[in-house]
């Protein structure tokens, strides 16, 4: 791993277990996005990289009406949204203004500079959530996620993504906000994880 690379899994490791370390994290690790932002479709978006979410995602039983992809980076997993469901609106959100900036550049969805560990939506606001190589912030999840939505998470090289949780842990948090483990995926390199809010839509 590069030295940006082991910063992000050290911050990954310390905001799961402890989230209000985040506050301290967020601005170096923001820049570091920022920077990355011009090269990062043509060096680290690839179908392959996408095949856990895509795997997530094509098991859907029912089509999305609003779907946010929290952590868009270019917005490579929001225009998947949009690929697989033309009709359903869809929001990206990153920190990092610099890759905002080239996400609306690449795409026609909605997206918006926002920190994951406070969104700005309302509480049940989405059908579906996506996060790939993503921190997850559980309780933000839970409160914009409707009952009975989905939630889907990847993590596209497996253990070798710099920002990693293990599915376990992932399952963990997750259930003990009231979603219930709905599968796991093995698909290129990566791996993905999808769970339904308890409650009925």
């Amino acid at each position: 791993m590069t030295r940006a690379q082991r910063f992000a899994r050290l911050v990954t490791v310390a905001v799961v277990r402890a989230p209000f370390l985040w506050r301290l994290f967020r601005g170096r690790l923001t820049r570091n996005f920022d920077r990355l932002a011009p090269e990062w479709e043509a060096t680290r978006v690839s179908r392959e990289r996408l095949a856990p979410m895509v795997a997530a995602l094509e098991s859907l039983p029912d089509v999305p009406a609003r779907a946010l992809d929290v952590g868009t980076g270019t917005g490579a997993v929001a225009r998947l949204l949009s690929e697989l469901w033309p009709g359903a609106q869809v929001i990206g959100v990153d920190a990092s203004p610099g890759m905002i900036a080239e996400a609306r550049r690449l795409g026609r969805e909605r997206y918006e500079i926002a920190d994951a560990s406070s969104l700005p939506f309302d509480d049940a606001s989405f059908d579906l959530v996506t996060l790939n190589n993503m921190i997850p912030f559980f309780n933000e999840l839970e409160r914009v996620t409707k009952p009975g939505g989905l939630v889907a998470i990847a993590f596209s090289m497996g253990d070798r993504t710099p920002i990693w949780v293990p599915l376990p842990k992932v399952r963990a948090g997750l259930e003990r906000r009231g979603f219930a483990h709905v599968a796991d995926f093995a698909a290129g390199a990566g791996l993905a994880l999808l769970a339904r809010k308890d409650g009925v839509s």
